[in-house]
């Protein structure tokens, strides 16, 4: 029954590459979130995996221990109470993914930060992570400390002051830090209950107008399917304001060659089927698209919204531009003229042309034309010694 019950919250997995969140997240959610043939082979998060759980609490059992993801208590046997459904979304962490990352962190309600107690904190890449979390308002996160079972108790505690130092200065204090060794189950009770008391389901207006952003997209059809059988495209994402409904015609942008109207002809969440969806957790939209279109995540970037709630399309922005204070080459020359960065405009990601920079504001040409609303904040990488680095973010002018 609690499966038919859409998610409410989006709960990002981030952290440096190798920490353990695919095996964290299956932990979680029974479910391996690595299914492209390259991730599997490279034992790596290419893309953005998703995978819905359940929160469950014990009535007899107390304390954190009381909260599990079965529907039978693993202390007691008792039947649970069902608290809470959930989509986490766990994000690649190679430096060279770091678009891939930024383009999930507007989905985001919260965040699990997944860091290696057998290697010196904070990484590269943890930075980086909670830096974009940041950037993008989220300030409910869980860390956990993973592997513990790979160090000694002196080690473990160790990691975990120069870990608690780091959140302290970057301004999650009250964040929670769950030790837990995912291959082992430890304290996957603690992390759910820290789940459950740091990241609040959202306050949800449905009458505020449709805007949904994609982050995956699919053909579905089987090889040798007749054509008379054939489906149309398929795109996953979050509903971030509204509500969308099968038979519902809204508008794709920047859509192909220019934005189009499409057709919801389902609505679908773990295999559950559903006839209006609101925010909250990920959904996959069934369509009337041409399923060439949508093979291979082509679509991801796209944008969902109403008649009512038409973004901007423009290859140039003009922004108010905030340099990130980083741990990370703290040292960076200022942007110049002429400069190729990278910007994440809501799940999209575009090779930029600085053209003019005067104190705060910056003016770029984008690559191909650009979606977006005003006031809409955006994530920007530069290029520092062959590497595409967070640098900071810019409000649309």
């Amino acid at each position: 029954m609690t499966k038919e019950i859409q998610s409410e919250v989006n709960i990002g997995v981030v952290g440096h590459v190798d920490h353990g969140k695919t095996t964290l997240t299956s932990k979680l959610t029974n479910k391996w979130t690595d299914r492209h043939s390259e991730e599997i082979k490279q034992g790596i998060s290419i893309k953005l995996g998703y995978a819905d759980a359940n929160f469950y609490k014990c009535p007899k059992c107390v304390g954190y221990q009381a909260y599990s993801t079965k529907e039978k208590c693993p202390l007691c046997g008792t039947d649970t109470e069902f608290v809470k459904r959930v989509s986490f979304v766990d994000a690649p962490g190679h430096e060279t993914l770091m678009a891939v990352m930024l383009s999930g962190a507007t989905l985001l309600n919260g965040a699990i930060v997944v860091v290696a107690a057998n290697e010196d904190c904070p990484q590269p890449r943890t930075v980086e992570h909670i830096l974009a979390l940041k950037m993008h308002g989220i300030t409910n996160l869980v860390v956990a400390q993973n592997k513990i079972d790979l160090v000694s108790k002196d080690k473990a505690i160790e990691n975990y002051e120069k870990l608690r130092t780091f959140l302290d200065e970057i301004g999650y204090s009250n964040t929670p830090i769950i030790p837990t060794s995912a291959h082992f189950d430890t304290n996957i009770d603690a992390l759910v209950y820290a789940l459950i008391t740091k990241i609040p389901t959202p306050v949800l207006d449905d009458t505020k107008p449709l805007r949904m952003q994609i982050v995956r997209s699919f053909d579905v059809n089987k090889p040798g399917t007749d054509i008379d059988k054939l489906i149309g495209g398929v795109l996953g994402g979050a509903v971030l304001s509204g509500t969308l409904s099968v038979g519902d015609k809204v508008w794709l942008y920047p859509g192909i060659n220019k934005p189009i109207e499409i057709i919801i002809k389902s609505l679908n969440s773990d295999g559950v089927n559903f006839k209006t969806v609101r925010s909250g957790g990920l959904i996959a939209i069934g369509t009337d698209l041409d399923p060439f279109y949508c093979f291979s995540d082509r679509m991801v970037g796209q944008l969902i919204c109403g008649d009512n709630n038409k973004p901007e399309v423009s290859s140039k922005l003009v922004l108010e531009y905030n340099k990130i204070d980083r741990l990370i080459e703290p040292n960076q020359t200022p942007l110049k003229l002429g400069e190729k960065i990278v910007v994440i405009i809501g799940s999209a990601a575009y090779l930029a042309t600085i053209i003019k920079t005067k104190d705060k504001e910056l003016v770029l040409v984008l690559d191909k034309d650009g979606v977006y609303y005003k006031g809409e904040t955006i994530a920007i990488s530069r290029n520092v010694n062959s590497r595409w680095r967070l640098s900071g973010y810019g409000k649309i002018k």
